[in-house]
């Protein structure tokens, strides 16, 4: 198969186009012929070595988590699947090595589910890991029916997913936002706040008492996310490890199938959308590496395979 490896690790500059073999599926995993694998910005910190003290990679690495595509084939205990299922995953393992920008990757069942039909190929490979960071913070916050949510940074890849999930709970939601993303906040149903100093003061404008839930998404805002939380309010973060000193939440995305076809669920309901701001070829994966480290792109960067 083809596939995009990398032999050390580096800069985009260390990707290339290979041919590997066809990976092994083993009796809990399927292997999906991928149409379109999403970047996110762990993809290219796993390949700096940035994450190496936490994951281990053994080369030559195949990079990528995200996935949309076909099953080909299935292991021996995976009665879930069948070939020419219609599949999306966040497809995480244990160790660094075949990811999923190939032709071919093998995924554990428990990070698959159904592909959602009102979604392209390529926005559906933009939901896993994003919009699984979004859903599990925000459930394990409480979120819920009356709740005032503000989302730091919600234009971003996984600030966008938090509005609408926060709104599929039945929550109020105010984002954080530059003013060129104002209106798109608005177009996704939020309350936009311009970032930035003074931010606790624009926030309490709009809720007085405070807010219920706080969701960082950029880190570095702990002070005024404490600024705005109402007395018994929740908060967390996947950017700033400190906020469990402040009776915050740190997260740390986990593969789920189950939380994963509950977004599935939300997208074909019409209550949550995927914006794919660039596709790119497989062999130009280095450059969609450099697009998602610009850090200013909206929407997903996807890379369609076949």
């Amino acid at each position: 198969m083809k596939a995009m490896t990398y032999t050390e690790y580096g800069d985009p500059d260390v990707l290339e186009l290979t041919d590997r073999p066809d990976p092994k599926v083993a009796p809990a995993e399927v292997l999906i012929r991928v149409k379109s694998a999403a970047v996110n910005p762990v993809d290219w910190k796993v390949m700096s070595g940035g994450l190496d003290p936490m994951l281990e990679a053994v080369f030559p690495v195949v990079p990528g988590w995200d996935v949309s595509g076909v099953v080909q084939r299935v292991g021996l205990d995976t009665p879930e699947f069948q070939p020419g299922d219609e599949v999306i995953a966040y497809a995480r393992k244990d160790v660094v090595h075949g990811g999923t920008f190939a032709e071919l990757v093998s995924a554990p069942v428990r990070t698959v589910a159904r592909k959602p039909a009102s979604l392209d190929w390529h926005q559906a490979a933009g939901l896993p890991l994003a919009g699984l960071t979004a859903y599990q913070l925000l459930s394990r916050l409480g979120t819920g029916e009356g709740d005032t949510v503000l989302v730091h940074n919600a234009s971003g890849g996984v600030g966008s997913f938090a509005v609408q999930v926060a709104q599929s709970m039945g929550a109020r939601v105010i984002g954080t936002a530059s003013q060129r993303n104002h209106d798109y906040l608005r177009s996704l149903g939020a309350e936009p706040v311009e970032y930035g100093e003074g931010l606790p003061d624009r926030v309490r404008r709009l809720a007085p008492e405070g807010v219920d839930v706080v969701v960082d998404f950029v880190g570095g805002v702990l002070e005024q996310t404490r600024a705005v939380l109402r007395e018994g309010g929740r908060h967390g973060s996947i950017a700033d490890r400190s906020v469990t000193e402040a009776g915050g939440l740190y997260l740390w995305v986990r593969p789920d199938a189950q939380d994963l076809t509950q977004l599935a669920d939300l997208a074909d309901a019409g209550k949550l959308s995927v914006e794919v701001a660039e596709v790119f070829p497989l062999e130009k994966a280095a450059d969609a590496f450099r697009l998602s480290q610009q850090g200013h792109v909206r929407g997903k960067v996807a890379v369609q395979v076949s």
